[in-house]
C-alpha cells in the first residue's frame, strides 16, 4: 500500500506495547535460534524457547594475559549474576562425561586440550538447565581463533565479551605474588591481596609455571593469539584496563554487562524532562525537536495558545490566568491530551517539559496512557539557578532579552533601561524551586529508570549525555 495516498493511522497503544514488552527482540530472537537449530517442526521448538525465558540471561566471555585478573573477576560476576562459571579445569573435571573423561586424560598428558574437544565440552555443558536458566560466563576460552570460529559454528554466541588489558611488566610482577587456595580455588596475591585468616594463608599453594621467562613465553603467545579472536567478536566486545584496583574493574565489567546493545527495533521516542524553574528544559527541548523532529511539547505554551487562539478549552483556562492562579490539572490534561493524540506525536514522539509537576499529574499522564520511555531528571545548584534567572533583563524599546553576566548590554543607556520580568524576581525563584523539590522525591520514586544528569553545564554537553540516554538502550537494573 502506498503511504503517501493512504497513510496507516497507527493507534498509540500498538508500538507503546511493542517497546514495553520487547515483540521486537522476541521475534529476532527466536528466529536466530530457528537458523541455527533448524528443527523439523519450528512450531513446537519455538513454544520451548518462549516457556525458557532466558533471551536475557547473562552469556559473558572474559578474556586476557596471565596475570590480568579475569579468574577473580569472572568469579564475581558469577555470585552477583548468579551464572554458572565455565573454566577449562572444571569442565575436564565432570566426572558423568566421557567427553570430559577424555578430555582430562589428554591434558595430563599434553597439558592441554585439543579445540574440537574443548569446545564440545562446552557445549555438553551449555545444555544443561543452570546454564540455560541462570546464564553463563565463560573464563579464558576461546583462546585461539579455531577455538572462536568452532563455538561460533555451533551457534553458541556470548552477549558480551569483555578483555582485560594491561602491560606485560606490570603483568609478569603480579604474576610472581600469586597464590591459590586449594580449597576454594580463591586466588590471592602477597602485596595486593593477601587474606587476613592465618589458616588460609597457611594453605596457600604457589601454583606452576610463574617464573617471569615463563609468564613472558604466554604472554607472547596469548598477544599472537588475541589479535585474531577480537575481531570474532564486533560491537560486543569492550577493552577494560586490568592495571587498576581489582573493585574497579570488577564495577566496569558489571556495568557492561547489565548493559543492552543497541537494536533495530523500532523507537518512538517519548522523552520527559524534568528539573526545577531555570534548569534548562526548553533549550534541551528545542534541541532535541530540531535534531530528531521530535514534537517538542511545552505545557505552559500549549495553555497560552489555547488562551489566544480563544479555543473552547482557552476560554475556560483564561479565568485562572486573568487571576494568577493555577490551572486545575484536569483542564490542563485535556490540552495535553488533545495535543499529543495528534499523529505527528504518534509516528514522530515528542518531548515533554513543564509537567507534570507532582505525583498526582504524573499518575494522571499514565493512566491517560501518555507513558514516557525516557525520563531525565536535570539537576542544577540553587545558586546557579539563580544567577541564572534573577540576572536576567529584556530591553522594552527592542525586546532584545540580555543577562547581565553572560550577554551584559552593550551601552550604558540600554542598560538603564532594562526591565526585569516579575517571574525572575528572588522571591518568585524560590518558592518556585521549593514547590520542585518538595514534589521531586515522589517523582524520582515514580520514575525509576530515569536518568539524573548534571545540568549546570555547558548545554551541549548536557545535550550528548541526553542523546546518549535516548539511542542506547537503558541498563539492566540487576539486585
Amino acid at each position: 500500500m502506498d503511504a503517501a495516498t493512504a497513510p496507516h493511522r497507527i493507534p498509540p497503544e500498538m508500538p507503546q506495547y511493542g517497546e514495553e514488552n520487547h515483540i521486537f527482540e522476541l521475534m529476532q530472537n527466536m528466529l536466530e535460534q530457528l537458523l541455527i537449530h533448524q528443527p523439523e517442526d519450528p512450531i513446537p521448538f519455538m513454544i520451548q524457547h518462549l516457556h525458557r525465558d532466558n533471551d536475557n540471561v547473562p552469556r559473558i566471555v572474559i578474556l586476557g594475559p596471565p596475570a590480568s585478573g579475569k579468574t577473580t573477576i569472572a568469579m564475581w560476576l558469577c555470585k552477583h549474576l548468579n551464572s554458572s562459571l565455565l573454566t577449562l579445569e572444571n569442565l575436564i573435571l565432570n566426572e558423568f562425561s566421557y567427553t570430559a573423561t577424555e578430555a582430562r586424560r589428554l591434558y595430563l598428558q599434553r597439558k592441554t586440550v585439543p579445540s574440537a574437544l574443548l569446545v564440545q565440552l562446552i557445549q555438553e555443558r551449555l545444555a544443561e538447565e543452570d546454564c540455560i536458566k541462570q546464564g553463563w560466563i565463560l573464563d579464558g576460552i576461546p583462546e585461539t581463533r579455531e577455538q572462536a570460529l568452532r563455538i561460533q559454528t555451533l551457534g553458541i554466541t556470548p552477549r558480551h565479551v569483555i578483555v582485560l588489558s594491561a602491560p606485560d611488566t606490570v603483568l609478569i610482577e603480579r604474576n610472581l605474588g600469586k597464590r591459590i587456595d586449594p580449597q576454594t580455588g580463591e586466588i590471592y596475591h602477597t602485596t595486593f591481596d593477601w587474606p587476613p585468616e592465618s589458616e588460609i594463608q597457611n594453605r596457600l599453594m604457589v601454583p606452576e609455571d610463574i617464573s617471569e621467562l615463563e609468564t613472558a613465553q604466554k604472554l607472547l603467545e596469548y598477544h599472537r593469539n588475541i589479535i585474531r579472536v577480537i575481531p570474532s567478536y564486533p560491537k560486543i566486545l569492550k577493552v577494560i584496563s586490568a592495571d587498576q584496583p581489582c573493585v574497579d574493574v570488577f564495577y566496569q565489567a558489571l556495568t557492561y554487562v547489565q548493559s543492552n546493545h543497541r537494536t533495530n527495533a523500532p523507537f518512538t521516542p517519548r522523552v520527559l524532562l524534568l528539573g526545577p524553574v531555570g534548569s534548562g528544559k526548553s533549550l534541551q527541548a528545542a534541541l532535541l525537536a530540531q535534531k530528531y523532529r521530535l514534537v517538542n511539547v511545552c505545557c505552559g505554551q500549549l495553555l497560552k495558545e489555547a488562551v489566544a487562539d480563544r479555543t473552547t478549552f482557552g476560554k475556560l483556562i483564561q479565568p485562572f490566568f486573568e487571576k494568577e492562579m493555577a490551572v486545575p490539572d484536569s483542564l490542563l490534561m485535556k490540552v495535553l491530551s488533545q495535543r499529543l493524540d495528534q499523529q505527528d506525536c504518534i509516528q514522530k514522539g515528542w518531548v515533554l517539559h513543564g509537567v507534570p509537576r507532582d505525583l498526582d499529574q504524573a499518575h494522571l499522564l499514565n493512566s491517560l496512557g501518555y507513558n514516557p520511555n525516557r525520563v531525565f531528571f536535570l539537576n542544577v545548584p540553587f545558586d546557579s539557578i539563580m544567577e541564572r534567572l534573577t540576572l536576567r533583563r529584556i530591553d522594552p524599546v527592542t525586546g532584545e532579552r540580555y543577562h547581565l553576566m553572560y550577554k551584559p548590554p552593550p551601552t550604558m543607556e540600554i542598560q538603564a533601561r532594562l526591565l526585569q520580568n516579575p517571574k525572575d524576581a528572588e522571591e518568585q525563584v524560590k518558592l518556585k524551586m521549593d514547590l520542585f523539590y518538595r514534589n521531586s522525591a515522589d517523582l524520582e520514586q515514580l520514575y525509576g529508570s530515569a536518568i539524573t544528569l548534571n545540568g549546570d553545564q555547558d548545554p551541549y554537553t548536557v545535550f550528548e549525555y541526553i542523546e546518549s540516554g535516548i539511542i542506547n538502550p537503558l541498563p539492566k537494573k540487576i539486585p
